[in-house]
C-alpha cells in the first residue's frame, strides 16, 4: 500500500487522545476521531539518500551523513502522529508529510544507531541514539517480488513527547521515549491485520478433489470409473464409512494388502468379505429347488403334515 502525501500538519484536535479514550466508553468503535497514541515534535527521521524520493518529506538539500553501514542517510527534523488510523510523519520546514498505512509496515524494531550530532558516536555505544526502525513495503499491490519497493525509515524520538498517559497508568514503570514510540506503533498496527489473500482457497474446497474408499455410499458420492468401491471425497469434509473387511475401518500400512495386490491393482478385500458373507448363509444357498421339492416341504413332506394346514388350490 502506498503512503498518502499531505501538505497540512494535523492538529491534536483532529484526534481523540489516548488518555481520553481509555477513561471513557466510546459511543461507537467504528466511527469518530482516530485515537492518538503518540505525538512528538522535534523528532528526527533518517532515510537512505537514494530512497529519499519515495518518502517526500525531505528537502532536496537535506543534510546527509554516513550511517553505520556506510551508506549515506538523509536527516531532518519531523513531527510524529502515531494514531489508530495511520502513522503520520510531517516536516514543518517543507510543509510536507506522509500518512503511512500500517499494513505497509512490514517490520518495526528498536535499535541504537550512531548519531552524527554526538562526538565519538561511532566508537562509543553510549553515544548512539535510541531509535525505531521501520521497514516499509511500498507497492501498488502486485504479488510479484519484483514489484515490492522496500525502504528503511528510521525514527529518532526526542527527549520528551506529549503526555498521553491515562490516570490508570500513573505509578507504573517509567518508559523511555523509544519504548513509548515502539509500543504505540505496535498497538496501532495490531488494529490493522494483514488483508486475507484472495488467492487462498478455503480448505473445504479441497475435499471434493480427494479420493476416499467407502463401503456404504448414500448415493451422494461420485464413483470413480474403473475403481470399484472408490468414490470422490465429500465437499463437507466428512469422514467416509469403514472399508469392507477392514478390522480398523481404514486402509493402513498393516492391512493395505487386503485391498491392493503387489502391482497396485484394487482387489477390495473380496476374499475375506466373501468368506464372511458365506458363513451367514444356510445349507443349500444358491441351489435351485424343483417344484415337487418345494411343494413337498410345504405339504409336510418331513412328517409334519398334522401340524400344518393342507394346501388348497
Amino acid at each position: 500500500m502506498l503512503p498518502t502525501t499531505i501538505h497540512t500538519a494535523p492538529a491534536q484536535g483532529d484526534f481523540m487522545l489516548l488518555s481520553e479514550y481509555q477513561s471513557s466508553t466510546p459511543q461507537s468503535f467504528h466511527d469518530g476521531k482516530p485515537v492518538l497514541h503518540y505525538h512528538a515534535t522535534g523528532a528526527k527521521a533518517w532515510l537512505p539518500k537514494d530512497q529519499q524520493s519515495r518518502v517526500p518529506i525531505f528537502p532536496t538539500d537535506a543534510p546527509a551523513f554516513e550511517g553505520d553501514s556506510g551508506e549515506m542517510l538523509s536527516q531532518d527534523e519531523i513531527e510524529l502522529f502515531i494514531n489508530s488510523e495511520n502513522l503520520t510523519v510531517f516536516n514543518t520546514k517543507t510543509s510536507t508529510g506522509v500518512q503511512i498505512p500500517y499494513p505497509s509496515i512490514g517490520l518495526h524494531a528498536m535499535q541504537h544507531k550512531a548519531d552524527p550530532a554526538a562526538d565519538g558516536a561511532a566508537e562509543n555505544d553510549a553515544n548512539k541514539a535510541p531509535c525505531v526502525l521501520l521497514q516499509l513495503d511500498l507497492s501498488d499491490g502486485g504479488d510479484d517480488d519484483e514489484t515490492f519497493d522496500t525502504i528503511q525509515l528510521t525514527l529518532i524520538p526526542p527527549s520528551s513527547s506529549t503526555d498521553l498517559s491515562s490516570p490508570a497508568q500513573e505509578g507504573s514503570a517509567t518508559r523511555s521515549e523509544q519504548e513509548k514510540l515502539f509500543d504505540a506503533i505496535t498497538a496501532c498496527q495490531n488494529l490493522h491485520p494483514d488483508p486475507a489473500d484472495d488467492d487462498e482457497d478455503d480448505d473445504d474446497d479441497d475435499y471434493a478433489d480427494r479420493i476416499v474408499f467407502e463401503s456404504a455410499v448414500d448415493g451422494s458420492s461420485e464413483a470413480i470409473e474403473g475403481l470399484p468401491g472408490v468414490f470422490r471425497g465429500s465437499a463437507t469434509g466428512d469422514l467416509p464409512p469403514p472399508m469392507p473387511g477392514s478390522t480398523t475401518g481404514w486402509i493402513t500400512a498393516e492391512n493395505v494388502g487386503e485391498f491392493f495386490d503387489a502391482d497396485g491393482n484394487w482387489i477390495g478385500g473380496g476374499d475375506e468379505q466373501e468368506d464372511k458373507e458365506g458363513e451367514d448363509l444356510g445349507e443349500g444357498a444358491g441351489r435351485v429347488r424343483a417344484r415337487d421339492e418345494l411343494n413337498g416341504h410345504e405339504n409336510g413332506a418331513d412328517g409334519e403334515a398334522d401340524s400344518k394346514r393342507p394346501r388348497t388350490e
